[in-house]
């Protein structure tokens, strides 16, 4: 059960956030039980809208490795929700089930495509260790160039702020 009722509707808000609403809608189509709790404080949730664009849909990373470090967010920081969300997307997009398998389960990552296996290193490191080691940050660099390592770097924060309010209001899996 959610902490704060998700404000999902425009008349929920009062009318100076209104157009934050309108804003959301008008380039999600929708609503997500995120900006619902987001809403309560309409600049966060402007502004992270703005950031979620660019992270989901215009970053330097290819698809299925945004959704990959989606899910690896999600699951470093125990976030149902972001972990149920992100499943179908990253397996549709190419993100293997042993990735998704050895991510959810906390495996080893032998075996593993190379790319998978880096994402998931490095979430580990900066999520877990709040830090990245020479090494799989030099690999990082040479995998995904500059503007890339940063982009992942920057995707894993982006859902891992995601992943605490939505942690914080105690927004459940989607059933």
């Amino acid at each position: 059960m959610t902490r704060l009722p998700e404000l999902n509707q425009r008349e929920m808000l009062p009318e100076d956030a209104q157009p934050v609403f309108d804003a959301i809608m008008a380039s999600r189509g929708r609503i997500t039980p995120t900006f619902g709790v987001m809403l309560y404080s309409p600049q966060v949730a402007e502004r992270a809208a703005h950031l979620g664009t660019y992270m989901r849909f215009e970053s330097s990373l290819e698809v299925p490795q945004r959704e990959l470090a989606a899910l690896a967010a999600a699951h470093l920081c125990k976030c149902a929700y972001e972990w149920g969300q992100h499943q179908a997307p990253a397996r549709t997009h190419g993100v293997s089930e042993a990735a998704i398998a050895a991510l959810g389960g906390d495996g080893p990552l032998d075996g593993l495509d190379e790319t998978e296996a880096l994402i998931i290193d490095y979430a580990r490191q900066i999520l877990v260790q709040h830090t990245v080691d020479e090494a799989t940050f030099a690999a990082a660099r040479k995998r995904f160039g500059d503007r890339g390592a940063v982009d992942l770097t920057a995707t894993l924060g982006y859902y891992s702020m995601i992943a605490c309010v939505l942690n914080a209001a105690g927004v459940p899996a989607a059933q």
